[in-house]
């Protein structure tokens, strides 16, 4: 069993039978009254997001979670294709459950996938990825890396990130995949 002081982001519990994932939690110590730990969930499912308050110290079962390597293939339409590489077993998971992780992800790149009781559930990227920019204005005479100012930038991947003014076409960016933000050159 996990208890709500063992809550992390990212792991899977199942409340009323069904599979949720933690995305945030906030454990809270009210002056009078019990402790109580504030949740935002993601349903497995559908992908819906509830927000749910639990006692401190409630008890969940835990639910068994893996990750295997896949290579990310095509789009089809409202499904992402994945392959496992040693099987060459193709899976598909619905395109709107994995929206946000597949903005870093390029055809024919691998990832971790992540199965929750052998179901596919997730697709774990990198916290930093490096790409291309493929469109952003040029730089400026006199923009350096210490002059402050940033600029819209288009990645390979189709995100749009904050760059400094003096990144240009066809550089490699390091970005942060969690808060979207530009880390440095590659």
């Amino acid at each position: 069993m996990i208890s709500t002081n063992q809550f992390k982001n990212g792991t899977h519990i199942e409340v009323d039978g069904t599979t949720y994932r933690i995305m945030e939690f906030q454990h809270v110590k009210p002056g009078k009254g019990g402790a109580f730990v504030r949740t935002r969930l993601r349903k497995l499912g559908d992908g819906s997001v509830i927000d749910k308050t639990f006692r401190a110290g409630e008890k969940f079962r835990p639910v068994r979670t893996e990750t295997r390597k896949m290579q990310y293939l095509y789009d089809a339409g409202d499904a992402a294709v994945f392959m496992d590489t040693r099987s060459y077993e193709q899976t598909e998971i619905p395109r709107d459950t994995i929206a946000e992780e597949m903005r870093w992800v390029l055809p024919n790149h691998n990832v971790d996938l992540l199965l929750v009781d052998e179901r596919p559930a997730g697709v774990q990227v990198a916290s930093a990825v490096d790409m291309t920019v493929t469109d952003t204005d040029p730089g400026l005479k006199g923009d350096t890396a210490s002059g402050g100012g940033t600029k819209p930038a288009t990645l390979e991947s189709g995100v749009t990130v904050q760059v400094p003014l003096f990144v240009n076409e066809g550089d490699r960016v390091r970005v942060d995949t969690r808060s979207g933000e530009y880390v440095s050159r590659a």
